[in-house]
């Protein structure tokens, strides 16, 4: 039986299986663990064969909470789904999270106002929203490429400041010449995290 389930959530019009190549990246390094690479349950706006958490269309700062709120019971079905489906509903102890962008922004909501406790938490080229308060003790990375244009490294540096408020231990990493994406760097420091925060 694997010893950790780790599930990594994809960006706006993306598929699970477009992050797997980070799977692979991060499971070289953590022997033994179990991935899960869900899709989003809505379609992408501008494309069929993408899928999203919520609908970016037309978004700003203002009406960004109120889409995130309108779109937890769906993520939170997918989620629980995946984890129960692998074995680890009774073990949130042996659970890790990893968001990018928009999975990132999905899986730090759900952290943070409680509906889920994960052991760790590793948040890639996303941004916080603000909506609810956190929990405590709940080791948090953020990764976040300096050249960003989609979500500047800033939403990192105060997602990280808000984290650490909340009583959660957090590692941040800013890398200069990384837009937004991931690159080795990135897993390899994020499969370290994992490696600390469930003791493999």
């Amino acid at each position: 039986m694997a010893e950790t389930l780790i599930v990594i959530l994809h960006g706006v019009g993306g598929r699970g299986a477009h992050l797997q190549p980070l799977a692979d990246m991060i499971g070289a390094e953590l022997p033994g663990a179990r991935f899960a690479l869900p899709d989003a349950p809505n379609r992408y706006d501008w494309d069929d064969s993408g899928r999203q958490w919520f609908s970016v269309k037309d978004i700003t700062p203002r009406n960004r909470p109120a889409r995130l709120r309108a779109a937890r019971a769906a993520f939170d079905q997918v989620l629980a789904t995946t984890i129960a489906g692998h074995g680890f509903g009774d073990r949130p102890d042996r659970v890790a999270l990893v968001g990018f962008s928009q999975g990132a922004i999905m899986a730090m909501d759900a952290v943070m106002s409680g509906r889920f406790r994960p052991q760790a938490l590793a948040a890639l080229s996303g941004r916080l929203v603000k909506s609810a308060t956190g929990l405590p003790g709940i080791p948090v990375m953020l990764s976040h490429g300096l050249d960003d244009p989609v979500i500047p490294a800033r939403d990192a540096i105060a997602a990280a400041a808000h984290w650490g408020k909340q009583g959660c231990p957090v590692d941040l990493h800013l890398w200069t010449g990384l837009g937004h994406w991931f690159d080795a760097r990135v897993a390899t420091t994020t499969a370290a995290f994992l490696r600390r925060a469930l003791i493999l």
